[in-house]
């Protein structure tokens, strides 16, 4: 099997502990040859400065390709562009194009009286710049405002007309989840590449929250897996296991790129891309 392409996602740091949790996950990861890796931005744009300084630090330090994360969440129009242009200033020129969530504790997203409307608005202008490539959320069992997967896909075909060159899907557990929302896609004439989006679960509690809040379903096996792997202190040895089977079925299946949800913790991601066969790469380096 051909080596599929890989990506991972990671978030900005908030204090100095976190600042060597995030480069220790780069550093253990970059040897794996990502075609890129992300940072995200939190609700409302409350990490804008610190994915901003995330972004240009690790384009700067280790050669990968970096996208970023933009929202237009509490900004103007002129205030996003700005950032946007910061980032084509210093090089990097991947975005990953969302509408982003409505700070915590408010009644949901509402569009800054300046401020893009929607995340199609948001692909529009920055593709308009011709400075962009731009990658967009998905999501398999349609976002949690949506009205119905039909429309959720509908409007992911706006966001790919818009500008996009690609999609990246919220998590979810079992392949065939992937494999009926990319069939509906096609079938909905979207041809940009839908790209699976894989989450190493470092804790059970956390990512059922998680899924709850995204509209992920799980498998009440999987839940009850977990649940007796935690008890027992084997949900480590199951989370690789299963995240596993579950990409292997992926690219079984043609998917050939898998985007990991790090959480700034490489160990899972690492341990499930040496059970997948891809193996760290040889990286030329300048001698004198």
């Amino acid at each position: 099997m051909t080596r599929p392409a890989i990506s991972f996602e990671f978030f900005p740091p908030k204090n100095i502990a976190g600042s060597f949790r995030l480069w220790d996950c780069v550093n253990a990861l970059s040897p794996l040859a990502p075609e890129f890796v992300s940072v995200t931005y939190g609700a409302g744009g409350t990490t804008r400065q610190l994915t901003h300084e995330a972004v240009t630090a690790i384009d700067k330090t280790t050669g990968l390709k970096v996208a970023a994360h933009l929202t237009c969440v509490d900004a103007t129009r002129e205030e996003t562009l700005a950032i946007a242009n910061e980032y084509a200033d210093a090089g990097i020129t991947d975005l990953v194009a969302l509408r982003g969530d409505a700070p915590k504790g408010s009644d949901g997203f509402k569009p800054h009286p300046e401020g893009f409307a929607s995340s199609i608005e948001l692909i529009e202008a920055l593709a308009d710049t011709g400075k962009f490539t731009l990658r967009v959320g998905a999501y398999p069992e349609k976002h949690p405002e949506a009205r119905s997967q039909a429309d959720d896909i509908a409007f992911l075909k706006r966001k790919i007309d818009a500008g996009a060159s690609a999609a990246i899907t919220q998590f979810f557990f079992e392949a065939d989840t992937f494999f009926r929302f990319r069939d509906a896609c096609v079938a909905a004439g979207i041809t940009a590449p839908i790209i699976p989006g894989i989450l190493p679960v470092e804790n059970w509690k956390g990512a059922s929250k998680f899924a709850a809040a995204t509209g992920t379903s799980i498998p009440p096996v999987i839940a009850q897996a977990f649940e007796n792997a935690t008890r027992d202190g084997s949900a480590d040895l199951l989370a690789t296991a299963l995240a596993t089977e579950l990409c292997d079925e992926l690219l079984q299946g043609g998917v050939d790129h898998l985007h990991f949800y790090t959480l700034n913790k490489p160990q899972l991601t690492q341990d499930i891309c040496r059970a997948l066969g891809i193996a760290p790469q040889a990286r030329l380096q300048n001698v004198a």
